[in-house]
């Protein structure tokens, strides 16, 4: 099967052939390492401020943030405190004026008619760079706790909602009325103005082949799960070709949290140090939003146990030349289309990537950025 489809254009490397670097932002407290011994992150405003603005400085290509609800707990409290995306995208739009700024709202949190406007108006704020991560909700307590997990509708269910929501969004962004009677939402001689000038941007992280489908019909990229670059090679050739049947192109990006020090040694200390600090009760806070806890027959599995680690995502450590050369590797083996990094100490780690790893990716893996035309 061919999947030699062109990429609709967005203005980012990956418009032909280069690859998209940007930063998850600290939107919440205790970032994304779950130890007593991490950088504190305080998940403030002015901090993510300050992160946005060096994130253009070093020239990378977009900023994203998370949504979150329910925090983990335990002793660091961690993702107690979050930020509201929309809000904290739109503020931090102001503050920069090339870096692409994608936001995240939950499908069966929002009525589409009030996204639209959202993300109408994020557009408009920054000049044309918005993008909208969609997420169609999975931890229960997250959502029971303000009343709105909406009973009876399951994993695939929730992905059949999530398609009423996007088509209607994308109806209200381009038509001047919308009537639709769906299963889930209904909207009557709707009208949404200002409409944007371009399609936003459109990303998922469905890993499920209901989610994966939702995906290669309605996304522009899709964040994969893979510990490894042969596991992601894996997930992007699935994502790819899933796209491919509908004629379609999808990006496939992944998460890496890189963690910096002046020898590859010192940077395991770093990693050892972390772990010794794990906050165990936070650790389980998380499980259990996952529902990864094998409770009833008293063990673990294989997730939680990697999560020992404190790292919540995949992880590089060393020196800037060391981290060329594993993220060159991930890129060379999984085809994948970007990354978005995380940091310990995000007012460090950026200048650092931006100022030494950065300019040889560029080199390494170019593409020229085309005039956005969207669809």
């Amino acid at each position: 099967m061919t999947t030699d489809f062109e990429p609709t254009p967005f203005g980012i490397p990956s418009d032909s052939g280069g690859k998209d670097l940007g930063v998850f932002m600290p939107m919440a407290n205790g970032g994304w390492i779950l130890s007593k011994n991490a950088p504190p992150l305080d998940g403030s405003y002015a901090y993510n401020r300050k992160v946005a603005v060096l994130a253009e400085q070093a020239g990378l290509d977009f900023i994203m943030s998370m949504s979150k609800f329910r925090g983990y707990g335990g002793e660091t409290g961690h993702w107690n405190r979050t930020l509201d995306p929309v809000v904290l995208m739109a503020a931090l739009a102001e503050v920069t004026s090339k870096v692409k700024v994608w936001t995240t709202i939950h499908t069966i949190l929002q009525n589409p008619a009030v996204a639209a406007k959202m993300i109408a108006t994020l557009d408009q704020v920054s000049g044309g760079r918005a993008g909208l991560n969609v997420v169609t909700g999975a931890y229960k307590g997250e959502f029971s706790q303000m009343g709105a997990w909406p009973e009876g509708v399951d994993h695939d269910g929730r992905y059949d909602l999530a398609k009423e929501w996007i088509t209607a969004i994308k109806r209200l962004w381009t038509e001047d009325s919308v009537t639709m009677d769906g299963k889930y939402f209904q909207l009557d001689d709707c009208q949404s103005w200002p409409k944007p000038e371009k399609r936003p941007f459109l990303v998922c992280a469905g890993s499920s082949k209901k989610g994966m489908r939702f995906t290669s019909e309605e996304m522009d990229a899709i964040f994969l799960t893979g510990g490894n670059a042969q596991e992601l090679a894996v997930a992007s050739r699935l994502a790819k070709e899933d796209a491919a049947e509908l004629g379609r192109y999808v990006r496939t990006y992944s998460m890496m949290t890189v963690v910096f020090a002046d020898s590859d040694a010192d940077a395991e200390k770093t990693a050892a140090r972390y772990r010794e600090g794990l906050d165990e009760e936070a650790l389980w806070g998380m499980m259990r939003a996952y529902g990864f806890l094998d409770a009833e027959i008293g063990k673990e599995n294989a997730f939680v146990a990697k999560s020992r680690s404190t790292f919540m995502t995949p992880h590089v450590l060393g020196t800037p030349e060391t981290v060329i050369e594993r993220l060159s590797e991930i890129f060379e083996v999984s085809d994948t289309d970007g990354l978005m990094l995380i940091f310990p100490d995000y007012l460090t780690g950026i200048p650092t990537f931006g100022t030494h790893v950065l300019p040889a990716l560029r080199e390494r893996f170019p593409g020229k950025i085309k005039v956005p035309v969207h669809g």
